[in-house]
């Protein structure tokens, strides 16, 4: 059995430039940096995919969790904010896998149509695991193809995790045949919630090729982060 982890933990910058109420929560960056960390560093799970990590956090992780091993995908695109002065060291923004144990990086590219998404993967023994942060619209079904165009390259099970921005039955049609998008137990919560005018939304999901799943629960974040982490027990 693998556990997975997948979490959005909000790039500043984003936050700041729509208004997200984390950032009324936390004022200064480099403490939720903090809680950020200490909750990634108290992690069981054997994978955490992490989305909108800034290079400030990255830093944080990598000096927090020197046990395990962290691949990461700088994104072409900074992220600029649209008003007053960035509050981070580093703004750059990356894509990151936190693997407990052995783990090749096997691609890391940002998607032909947008330079702030993209792709990361890895192989662990016994599975390929690809964490995604894919754009909502009309770039998605490209986007959903190259996913399935990379997973189909392994003869061994594929985990796909991450920030998909749709629905489960979206990212399930995008992919097509073959692909089982895990299916939250009843009263989950969601994994991005809502806010005033924006209704509560799951739109990150573990979708598994050539396994099982069991044990799927969503973590509240407290404000940590406009997502909250999805837990997933993948057979394979």
């Amino acid at each position: 059995m693998i556990t997975v982890a997948t979490w959005n933990v909000l790039h500043r910058t984003h936050a700041e430039n729509w208004g997200e109420d984390t950032t009324g929560n936390w004022p200064d960056e480099s403490e939720r940096i903090a809680a950020v960390t200490a909750r990634l560093a108290g992690r069981a799970e054997q994978v955490v995919a992490l989305q909108e990590v800034s290079g400030d956090q990255l830093a944080g992780l990598r000096r927090a969790i020197p046990d395990r091993s962290v691949h990461a995908l700088w994104y072409p695109r900074v992220p600029r904010p649209r008003h007053g002065k960035c509050s981070l060291e580093d703004p750059s923004e990356y894509l990151a896998l936190l693997v407990n144990g052995p783990a090749q990086q096997l691609a890391a590219e940002a998607f032909d149509d947008d330079p702030g998404k993209g792709l990361l993967a890895v192989r662990i023994d016994g599975a390929l695991v690809v964490n995604a942060h894919v754009s909502f619209g009309q770039r998605q079904p490209r986007q959903l193809a190259r996913l399935a165009e990379l997973a189909a390259t392994s003869t061994e099970p594929v985990i796909l995790l991450g920030d998909f921005n749709s629905d489960r039955a979206t990212v399930a049609a995008g992919l097509g045949p073959g692909f089982t998008v895990v299916d939250l137990p009843p009263g989950a919560l969601p994994t991005r919630p809502g806010g005033p005018g924006i209704p509560s939304q799951t739109i990150d999901h573990v979708v598994v090729r050539g396994g099982g799943t069991s044990g799927a629960v969503v973590e509240d974040a407290y404000g940590l982060s406009d997502h909250n982490i999805l837990c997933v027990n993948v057979t394979v």
